[in-house]
């Protein structure tokens, strides 16, 4: 099940300044740039009536091969949400709201064409995307229980496994107003661009998924950390329990406060979502609606797609509100679970 925000039990809503307005009709907005350093992966997924039981065989009802990986998951979701289907790869740079560019590694093999082909197809610059004839790319392996929609993934890294810390040891040109990273590449790489990152002053968004302990200094001036409960659980050190409450999910955020992010997102599923923000009183459960639900696969990259979008808009003369920002986010999560597989169930700006 995954949720549309009905109602918020917030301590402090800000409302986006109307400051823009003031500046000169003549000056143009410089379009924000996010880079997505995280895996590419070819799914392929079948989807069944119940998840198998151990030494259980079963007979699938549909399969798909789709694009797929966190990685390029999220950098298609801040490219589709970031302008109308009906221009998509063809958009002039007038209508989209950010450029997204795509660092990884592929195979030279039919799979990774596939993938660089689809990026390139949705608006993403792919020019940061290696590819070797030595590597295979990446696989997803994915079974859809279709009454509920929930998945169960097993990966074979490959390529993304070649992404290499000394990479990364500054970040690759030009510039961008946001990095965002998964886990899905090696640790120590994520590590390098974290700390690249830091000192070029790019702010992070970082979805640890799957999720591994991470060094105290990550969380140093991190900007933005989302994660979901199984993921809150173990990087904060506490039981999934703590998080059956209001209570219990206002300590646990504050734990990755106190460890220096700004900004902490724990997604809850059907329960909603809870947010913190180190910048005054902002925090608070936000409630759910039931939506259809069909498939989940790329729900979660969804949202961090949206929250991406919301975060660097904030960065043209508006005040970040992370409260209108979860709730955008999870409305424009809540339309791809409509729909079955990841990258094509993701919206598009003019759908949400």
């Amino acid at each position: 099940m995954y949720i549309v925000i009905e109602d918020s039990r917030s301590e402090q809503h800000n409302t986006a300044s109307s400051s823009s307005s003031s500046q000169p009709a003549t000056m143009a907005a410089k379009t924000p740039t996010i880079t997505v350093l995280g895996s590419l992966n070819i799914d392929l997924v079948s989807y069944v009536s119940h998840h198998p039981l151990p030494g259980e065989t079963m007979t699938s009802n549909s399969f798909a091969v789709s694009p797929g990986g966190k990685g390029a998951n999220q950098a298609v979701a801040c490219a589709k949400l970031s302008r109308s289907r009906t221009t998509s790869s063809r958009t002039s740079a007038n209508d989209e709201s950010a450029h997204i560019r795509m660092l990884g590694a592929v195979g030279a093999d039919s799979y990774g064409t596939l993938l660089t082909s689809n990026l390139s197809s949705h608006g993403v610059d792919v020019s940061g995307v290696t590819s070797s004839a030595d590597l295979k790319t990446g696989i997803a392996i994915i079974v859809v229980d279709e009454p509920t929609g929930q998945n169960r993934i097993i990966l074979s890294p490959e390529a993304n496994h070649s992404l290499k810390p000394e990479d990364f040891a500054r970040l690759p040109a030009p510039k961008p107003d946001l990095l965002i990273m998964q886990l899905e590449i090696p640790l120590p790489t994520v590590l390098a661009a974290l700390r690249a990152a830091k000192d070029a002053s790019v702010p992070v968004l970082l979805n640890p998924a799957p999720a591994q302990k991470l060094p105290d200094d990550a969380y140093r001036g991190l900007s933005h950390l989302i994660v979901n409960e199984t993921e809150a659980a173990l990087l904060g050190g506490v039981s999934e329990a703590e998080l059956e409450t209001e209570e219990g999910m206002e300590r646990v955020s504050m734990i990755f406060v106190n460890r220096g992010v700004n900004n902490v997102i724990i997604t809850l599923g059907g329960r909603g979502l809870y947010y913190m923000s180190a910048a005054g009183p902002r925090k608070g459960l936000i409630d759910a609606i039931e939506t259809k639900v069909v498939d989940t696969t790329a729900a979660g990259d969804t949202f961090v797609g949206q929250y991406a979008l919301e975060v660097v808009a904030s960065g043209t003369g508006l005040a970040f509100d992370i409260e209108g920002a979860v709730r955008k986010a999870n409305r424009a999560a809540s339309k791809t679970v409509e729909k079955l597989g990841a990258q094509d169930s993701i919206p598009w700006r003019d759908e949400l």
